[in-house]
């Protein structure tokens, strides 16, 4: 019998959705070697998860992939807002917001925009790019087991000194091979084996409501439709109740059917000929042409893991929370937790941070997530969510940008983070604090104006005058302490350090994940002490 092959990578990363892909993406950009495994052999072929908040798209953004998702979700460009309707071709309408942005206020700040792309069109691009930054990918490879060893329970700089042995095994010939990783990144879904593996329990209200998803074709349907071109329509006729999004406005479609397995009903009661009916019934007509072409279960669940690792294992994506879909937090609060982890993982491995430094990501994501969660539901229950009887506020009360832009971090990886602050504000405001993400301004670069957060990627950053002495202690503090540390005055102008909230002689330091770690609203008596203590704090030295 032929042994297992075996092989050493930095990073495992389990599962290959939108968060593990994004994982790989992250880390190809900062170098770090890693291998993807996911069991299906094949990346989503079922639109859902389409919404991609400003937060992610500027992670996106920063990260080169931002132009060809938008190239992706070309067919949807011109979709905006939630509609309410009897049917589709009933009179009672009802719009609970026509437009994520009206007016364009966000460009004020931001350099990114919400981006409208079906999970089946985005990951596609994200395996591409996780590819060409160097990532291995095996589609049809599952985790079948893993094992931590040496300092594997308490985090490690990756030195050889623990890590995760990993059993893997190719579905389609059984073949099996040994992987020994320094970290392993569980993005293994909402009911992850791995979590389970661990014993993490979970927290929240738990189940709230079930759906079947639909793809169906019918050509005649965007006579219905018309020009309404809408992110998704909420039908309130019971024969015909749920949500209609659109594929590509023409022929291909999604409908959400109300499923309520508590009563008995199983997804084998869900056959083309109910679905059908009940699409005919959305839509107000008796004899609209309906091909049913699939059919997808999934739950809507307001669920936080009470830890975000054990040892050398994190969790990330579904696998750590799960939320309702309203206002897509679940995907984009998933992206943001691999784009808060790959940073870290990188700075450890490549011997800048202390092992400690991992121990930030569930302090800091954690409290997101349960927050960001309680915000979803409340979504649901405003939009009174097709399936979800639960009393609502009426449309529109709760503010989405404060949870997509304004959420902050009160503990982790910072220094001076106001801790009593709340994790999700009530209003969005950037002020430069520590613990809250850096503040878009435009600067003048060699050939066109970038954003401030065009300077946040692969190493921290301190933003300050040239003349001050935060300047001047930059490069010798950065290679005594031994950081990366890169410093860049933007201008002249003193209305950046107005934006950060500092005086011309302050300093701002800025994470490579754009979070401010710190900042000095002025000079100091000794900037070179306390420049490297701030350092050695934040990045756990």
């Amino acid at each position: 019998m032929n042994q297992p092959s075996a092989h050493r990578v930095p990073v495992l990363v389990v599962g290959g959705s939108l968060v593990g892909l994004s994982t790989s993406v992250f880390l190809g950009r900062l170098g770090v070697p890693h291998l993807l495994v996911e069991r299906h052999a094949r990346t989503s072929h079922h639109p859902r998860g389409r919404g991609n908040n400003l937060r992610t798209m500027e992670l996106f953004r920063v990260a080169g992939v931002d132009a060809d998702i938008r190239q992706a979700a070309s067919v949807l460009r011109d979709n905006h807002g939630i509609l309410q309707a009897d049917t589709l071709a009933g009179t009672e309408q009802e719009w609970l917001f026509r437009q994520i942005d009206p007016g364009g206020r966000t460009a004020g700040f931001s350099p990114a925009a919400w981006c409208l792309c079906s999970q089946n069109d985005l990951e596609p691009v994200l395996l591409r790019h996780a590819e060409n930054l160097g990532g291995t990918v095996r589609f049809g490879t599952e985790l079948v087991s893993f094992e931590q060893d040496g300092d594997g329970d308490g985090g490690g700089s990756g030195d050889g000194g623990g890590g995760v042995t990993a059993e893997l095994v190719e579905r389609s010939t059984g073949k099996r091979s040994t992987v020994h990783a320094d970290f392993l990144v569980a993005a293994d879904g909402p009911r992850s084996p791995i979590r389970e593996r661990l014993g993490i329990s979970q927290s929240g209200r738990g189940d709230l409501f079930h759906n079947v998803s639909v793809t169906f074709r019918s050509s005649r349907l965007a006579e219905v439709v018309g020009d309404r071109l809408f992110i998704a329509c909420y039908v309130t006729n019971p024969d015909g109740a749920g949500a209609l999004l659109p594929v590509d406005n023409r022929e291909n479609w999604v409908f959400h059917l109300p499923w309520h397995p508590d009563r008995g009903e199983t997804i084998e009661d869900f056959t083309d000929e109910r679905c059908a009916a009940h699409i005919r019934a959305a839509a107000g007509v008796p004899d609209l042409p309906v091909e049913i072409t699939g059919r997808a279960p999934w739950h809507a669940a307001e669920r936080v893991a009470d830890r975000y690792h054990s040892g050398r294992v994190f969790l990330v994506g579904d696998s750590a929370h799960e939320m309702p879909p309203t206002g897509a937090f679940g995907s984009n609060t998933g992206i943001q937790d691999a784009h808060n982890l790959a940073w870290k993982l990188a700075a450890v491995l490549g011997g800048w941070a202390g092992p400690e430094l991992l121990e930030s990501y569930g302090a800091e994501r954690r409290p997101v997530a349960v927050e960001t969660a309680s915000r979803a539901v409340l979504r649901s229950a405003e939009h009174r969510h097709p399936g979800f009887d639960a009393p609502g506020g009426g449309p529109g009360r709760t503010s989405m940008l404060p949870a997509v832009l304004g959420y902050r971090y009160t503990a982790g990886a910072l220094v001076g983070a106001n801790v009593q602050a709340p994790t999700v504000p009530e209003n969005f405001a950037a002020t430069g604090e520590p613990g809250t993400r850096a503040p878009h301004l435009w600067l003048d670069g060699d050939d066109a104006k970038v954003s401030t957060l065009d300077l946040f990627e692969r190493v921290p950053v301190l933003l300050t005058a040239h003349d001050s002495a935060w300047h001047a202690a930059a490069a010798p503090v950065a290679a005594e302490v031994g950081v990366p540390l890169e410093c860049h005055a933007p201008n002249t102008d003193t209305y950046w350090q107005q934006a950060y909230g500092i005086e011309p002689d302050g300093a701002v330091l800025v994470r490579p994940d754009g979070f401010v770690a710190w900042r000095s609203g002025g000079g100091a008596s000794d900037a070179k002490a306390e420049l490297a203590d701030v350092l050695r704090e934040v990045f756990s030295l």
